[in-house]
């Protein structure tokens, strides 16, 4: 019996310039100040995260520190410190990758939460030893808004692999 999350249809290769572009875009969503509301999410980590568990060569610890420098650079941030919790969340999600393909999305989200957390709590630890003050607990709540939206980011960057190479009407998938 063939499990029922399964989807039938056969997804194309991810194209190099959507996996870039939407990172692109989820860089441009995090310079949106958003003063401090508790629950944004940290759109580059989600969809790092993202493309790291499905195109792990394509997108990697190189691709997270230079994402995480420019983070830095347009938070005003410590240097390094987005980058370093990227670097980590790219090679946990990296190494993960295979073996959480295999569950459906809302398991595969709840997998994704404590890396979310790990890389909020490194963040944190770094802020910390540069002698800033503790950001308060509802900083942590952008980590379970972004395991949240999981699933629907999974339909949104999937979109252009479903497509079929040439269009038949007489093909089923």
């Amino acid at each position: 019996m063939q499990p029922t999350h399964r989807s039938s249809r056969i997804l194309l290769p991810a194209n190099t310039w959507f996996v870039y572009l939407t990172l692109a875009l989820a860089l441009g969503l995090s310079y949106i100040p958003t003063g401090l509301l508790p629950g944004v999410p940290d759109w580059v980590a989600l969809v790092l995260a993202f493309w790291s568990v499905r195109e792990p060569l394509r997108v990697g610890m190189g691709a997270a520190f230079v994402l995480g420098v420019l983070v830095d650079i347009g938070h005003g941030a410590a240097m390094g410190q987005h980058a370093l919790a990227y670097v980590v969340l790219a090679y946990f999600a990296g190494s993960a990758g295979r073996r959480v393909l295999w569950f459906p999305l809302a398991q595969q989200a709840l997998h994704m939460l404590p890396l979310l957390l790990m890389i909020q709590v490194l963040m944190v630890a770094v802020r910390l030893l540069a002698g800033a003050e503790f950001p308060g607990w509802w900083y942590f709540l952008s980590s379970f808004t972004g395991a949240a939206l999981w699933v629907p980011l999974n339909f949104v960057l999937l979109l252009p692999q479903y497509r079929p190479v040439d269009r038949d009407d007489n093909r089923p998938i």
